[in-house]
């Protein structure tokens, strides 16, 4: 790449690094392994820069690299998915009582439960994305978003139960 596509690639991840910290987050609790999986998150944005078009948006377009990239490593490495998160992962606030913050627990456990797609999907819906953007990114039709999301939810709503009685 010449010396301007690299500042604007440079200046394009600094302002959606956010984007990898939660997606490295969500699916990997190590830290040792958070930071390898972002290391190359990094080298596959570089990677595929000169390709990107500016038909999606560059967010849009970094969320389906970073989780194709997590989704990968996690099947190279192998790991076991179901493991809990923290909250500081999804940079959601410290909650002000006890009881929230047990709530948020649990739904995180939940959600660490879910298939690796329907974990991307909840992570993508839970940063606002539109149901197209998260169709892009995931290579689902948008139609199939929208039952996903209705079934994760179910799914949610049910362990959530299961978990409090």
């Amino acid at each position: 790449m010449n010396e301007h596509l690299d500042k604007e690639f440079i200046d394009r991840i600094n302002q959606n690094m956010g984007i990898a910290i939660k997606i490295s987050g969500l699916y990997f609790l190590d830290t040792y392994e958070r930071e390898d999986v972002l290391q190359e998150m990094m080298f596959q944005l570089w990677k595929s820069y000169p390709q990107f078009d500016g038909r999606s948006k560059f967010s849009t377009w970094m969320y389906s690299v970073c989780l194709n990239t997590a989704l990968t490593y996690q099947r190279k490495i192998k790991k076991n998915t179901n493991e809990s998160l923290s909250l500081k992962h999804l940079e959601i606030p410290e909650p002000s009582n006890q009881q929230q913050e047990e709530n948020l627990k649990m739904l995180f456990q939940a959600i660490a439960a879910l298939h690796p797609l329907n974990k991307a999907i909840v992570l993508l819906y839970l940063d606002d994305l539109s149901y197209d953007e998260i169709a892009s990114i995931t290579g689902l039709t948008k139609s199939n978003v929208s039952v996903r999301l209705v079934r994760i939810k179910k799914e949610l709503e049910s362990q959530l139960k299961k978990t409090i009685n």
